[in-house]
């Protein structure tokens, strides 16, 4: 449980600084100011400038809106979609079970990132691309997930007593069946979160996800790397702040994972 706390509070202090810290600096993070390129950090720049002239602080903190947004987005989008056809597949079964549990099958087949950047090449650039190819991307493991505790429950005991006393599935699912395994849910969701954390500065880096000049620490980190032989502390802000965000996710997923554990 220290390790679930210890999560809360690092991603908390990571939230904080990308909603309340850009308002704190007072620089834009975006319009350039080619007088200050490539200026040497100083009591008005912490962490100097880019190429742009532009403050490197500023645009760590406010990347970590886009960031934080996109992750957060997408792990909701594939929760939501994973949950809903899970579901749908426990309860009906028959053909519907056999041709999504194919199609999530289908998608499985590509190795993670592999399926991340063809829909992200077939959808294009973008904040909103790239929240609907990471949450189709991680979609299946939340179907399987949801699909195999669905069907576990709808074995019990109670849901056939509530068949009999004329409850619909649908009503048992929803009901009774789904707040029974929403901890587990709970627990991979804070898991993914993390990974779509470094994923997302990973498709950033690449030019394939949030696009120039929008701020986010995959980008922010790629324009340090055109300078870092000369100003190596240009990747710190952003590298810092992505390193804490995904390191409390994941804190806060084991953490959480050891509570339920113990419940069971």
């Amino acid at each position: 449980m220290r390790r679930a706390w210890i999560g809360l509070v690092l991603a908390a202090l990571v939230a904080a600084s990308a909603l309340v810290g850009p308002a704190l600096v007072p620089h834009d993070p975006i319009r350039p100011d080619y007088r200050l390129r490539y200026a040497a950090p100083s009591s008005e720049h912490w962490l100097g400038t880019d190429g742009l002239g532009r403050d490197v602080l500023a645009r760590s903190l406010a990347g970590g809106r886009v960031s934080l947004a996109v992750a957060g987005g997408a792990t909701l989008l594939a929760l939501l979609l994973g949950l809903a056809t899970g579901l749908a597949a426990a309860g009906v079964r028959g053909a519907v079970d056999v041709t999504l549990a194919r199609a999530f099958d289908a998608l499985l087949a590509f190795p993670g990132f592999l399926l991340v950047l063809l829909l992200v090449t077939i959808l294009g650039g973008g904040v909103a691309q790239t929240v609907l190819a990471l949450g189709v991307a991680g979609s299946p493991l939340y179907f399987r997930l949801v699909r195999a505790y669905a069907r576990a429950e709808l074995g019990r005991d109670y849901v056939l007593a509530g068949t009999a006393l004329g409850a619909t599935r649908p009503r048992l699912l929803l009901r009774h069946a789904l707040p029974n395994f929403l901890g587990p849910l709970v627990v991979q969701a804070a898991s993914t979160a993390a990974a779509f954390v470094l994923v997302e500065a990973s498709l950033s880096y690449l030019g394939l996800g949030v696009p120039l000049p929008t701020p986010s620490w995959g980008n922010v980190l790629q324009d340090a790397r055109t300078y870092l032989t000369h100003q190596p502390w240009a990747a710190l802000g952003p590298g810092l702040v992505l390193a804490s965000a995904a390191l409390a996710l994941q804190f806060l997923s084991d953490g959480l994972r050891d509570r339920f554990d113990r419940r069971a």
